[in-house]
């Protein structure tokens, strides 16, 4: 992000900023969302922040929060402990909290918002809907109700999001989410450079290592239970996941990994992972970062965050061979697919970049290399800030 900020500085310097507009207020929306969420606030909300936008963030109520943070303002709305419970009335407050800003650009995060966004959309203000899953195809996914009335809810989202969505100004993180709003405008979730302590891709060392890193989320639809698997499929590696994990998945995936479960390790039991933690995690040393997700309608075409990330840290990566993902590996020549249900597939690639750290090495080199280049984050602040100065109210 450094080049962005230095060129946002330097416009500040010149008197070619936003201060001078009548009201250049700015509230992100999330009721669902972490405050420090990458994408929302170490990405969007500082970017805009650093282009001398007043920008306010309003989310669930986090310990050792302060109220302002790199530029940007956090008001928070209170956290419940029922799920059901939050799901009514948080959105309630955020919206109180929001209409009383009078903001010139309202930003939304969560579908459950978009009635409240629409409620809040007027003649002297743009509110922007920013998708961050294929939320149709995403809630028949979950596992936490059954299938019929995730099939059932999926339906009720679509029906309001086409009569909630038609004045909001769309942005999508991912590129194939054009096919269901072609008007929609990709500002993609590609990793930030030059902030991070990241080792250099040149003082990677890949002999003698067994070590495999899974980061994000960790839910049996991100492929939790294939990972717990991985020890037990070669004897010789560990695997470290980082992320959000519920403890009776944590307690599924020990059981599945059976004696080899001490090589199996977990941050993030029943807690949120923070950016730092994970960051900090990449300077280590690993064979490769990993995504053997289930084959499902909502991954197999997604341009998972964690690609970019284990990229920019010059990690090899190992995936399941989804079409879209193994044109992605293929295209920028930066890892390894493979079939997530064929343990010998499996156990194949790891043994592959085992046996030869010069090409585990050569294929972290190549994707961050592409980050660097293309894939990162300063490109997509450039096309945010753009977004908003075309849409100003």
């Amino acid at each position: 992000m450094k080049q962005f900020l230095t060129k946002c500085l330097v416009r500040k310097k010149e008197g070619d900023t936003l201060t001078s507009d009548v009201n250049n207020k700015v509230v992100h929306i999330s009721t669902v969302h972490h405050p420090m969420d990458p994408r929302i606030m170490l990405k969007e909300c500082q970017s805009l922040a650093a282009c001398g936008y007043d920008v306010t963030l309003i989310a669930k109520k986090t310990e050792n929060l302060p109220t302002k943070l790199n530029g940007v303002n956090i008001t928070f709305i209170k956290k419940y402990n029922s799920r059901l419970l939050g799901m009514l009335l948080s959105p309630i407050e955020a919206y109180f909290k929001a209409k009383k800003m009078k903001a010139s650009y309202y930003h939304f995060h969560d579908p459950e918002l978009l009635p409240l966004a629409r409620m809040l959309k007027k003649s002297t203000n743009t509110v922007i809907y920013d998708i961050h899953e294929d939320y149709e195809t995403g809630i028949v996914s979950r596992n936490y109700l059954t299938k019929p009335i995730r099939v059932f809810l999926s339906k009720v989202y679509k029906q309001v999001e086409k009569f909630t969505i038609g004045p909001l100004v769309i942005v999508l993180a991912e590129k194939y989410y054009k096919e269901k709003y072609p008007k929609g405008i990709c500002i993609l979730n590609y990793p930030t450079i030059g902030e991070k302590s990241i080792k250099k891709r040149e003082e990677k060392d890949f002999s003698d290592n067994y070590r495999l890193l899974y980061t994000g989320n960790i839910t049996e639809d991100r492929g939790a239970l294939a990972h717990a698997l991985l020890p037990a499929i070669d004897h010789h590696i560990s695997i470290h996941l980082i992320g959000k994990c519920s403890r009776p998945l944590y307690h599924a995936m020990k059981d599945l990994a059976g004696d080899s479960a001490e090589r199996l390790e977990v941050t993030g039991v029943g807690e949120f992972v923070t950016k730092d933690v994970i960051d900090k995690a990449y300077e280590e040393k690993w064979l490769a970062g990993v995504a053997i997700f289930p084959d499902s309608d909502h991954y197999r075409r997604k341009e998972l965050t964690k690609f970019f990330e284990y990229m920019l840290a010059g990690l090899p990566i190992i995936c399941s061979n989804f079409p879209k993902w193994k044109d992605f590996i293929e295209k920028y020549d930066c890892g390894l697919t493979v079939d997530p249900t064929n343990t010998k597939d499996i156990q194949s690639a790891i043994t592959y970049l085992k046996n030869n750290p010069d090409e585990a090495k050569r294929l972290g080199e190549n994707g961050r290399h592409a980050i660097e280049n293309e894939l990162n984050w300063e490109v997509e602040a450039t096309k945010l800030e753009s977004l908003y100065k075309t849409q100003q109210p």
